[in-house]
């Protein structure tokens, strides 16, 4: 450990190690909450057995389990959920986090605009990347896009980062690529992603490792993830895929001698991956071929 990790997080006596990612590292996930404003009739966090039982950390907690993180300018600490801005710290949670550790975030825009925009400054939410810092998903099933693009501009015109992400869902991708011109005439970057997993009995999306999702089998494999995924509770997994089941972590992010164990590890269940973790698709440089996962034969 170098002295910049051996450094110590916080002022209230709870002291921590700081944590290095490693260089091979792609994405931070932190899941505030499972809550959610919407209730959408496809939503990835629904592939597997997810719980929202257990206890969630609160914003001393997680400004101080966050703050220990040593990334770097272009891999920030993602929020997310559910919907991240409906854990009750929210703005605490941010205002909370080391100053120099880069934030970006996943929401719904379902808020106070003008609460955000008055306890969050642009620059808190901006990170090295070519795309928007503030990620907005879009879901025609339950939002309308003419008032989501209206917040959006009001973003925009306050000196956000912000984009809107739209799913091509076989149910939905007309209406998708309506909203998505709507946008664009407004100058909005409206962005459009594939949809992943199973619909009308056929599996939809790209994928690196051929019968991981299926759910027809399972298999001992061996897997090394680029991702550090943090639950709502603390707890580190190994993929999204354990996150979503439940499965056991393999630390907690206010465990003072939590370490990232960048290795393979074993898995009992390839086969019943989730797709987040085994699509082929952009890394955060944007550049295609990527995987959050790297799979190969097991023991």
């Amino acid at each position: 450990m170098n002295g910049d990790q051996a450094d110590r997080v916080g002022q209230d006596g709870g002291a921590l190690p700081r944590v290095a990612l490693p260089a091979g590292y792609n994405y931070v996930g932190v899941f505030l909450t499972f809550d959610c404003t919407l209730r959408c009739g496809y939503c990835l966090n629904r592939f597997g057995r997810l719980t929202r039982k257990g206890r969630t950390l609160n914003a001393n907690e997680w400004a101080k389990g966050l703050s220990r993180l040593v990334t770097r300018p272009d891999l920030p600490v993602t929020l997310q959920g559910g919907e991240p801005t409906m854990h009750p710290d929210f703005h605490a949670i941010v205002s909370g986090i080391r100053p120099v550790l880069p934030v970006d975030l996943l929401t719904n825009l379902e808020l106070d605009v003008g609460r955000f925009m008055n306890e969050i400054p642009p620059g808190r939410m901006k990170r090295e990347a070519p795309y928007a810092s503030i990620r907005v998903s879009y879901h025609p099933e339950t939002m309308t896009v003419e008032p989501l693009a209206e917040k959006v501009l009001t973003l925009l015109s306050g000196g956000y980062s912000v984009g809107i992400w739209g799913v091509l869902h076989p149910g939905s991708a007309e209406a998708v690529l309506r909203a998505q011109a709507y946008c664009l005439e407004r100058g909005i970057d409206f962005r459009t992603k594939e949809f992943l997993g199973m619909h009308e009995d056929t599996l939809h999306g790209h994928y690196a490792f051929p019968g991981a999702c299926e759910g027809h089998f399972r298999k001992r494999v061996r897997c090394r993830t680029t991702e550090l995924l943090i639950g709502p509770g603390g707890d580190v997994f190994r993929c999204h895929a354990d996150l979503y089941e439940g499965r056991e972590p393999v630390g907690h992010i206010l465990d003072a001698s939590f370490r990232i164990d960048d290795r393979f590890r074993s898995c009992d269940h390839f086969g019943h991956c989730n797709p987040c973790d085994v699509k082929t698709k952009t890394d955060r440089f944007q550049r295609d071929g990527h995987t959050s996962v790297t799979i190969e034969s097991g023991e």
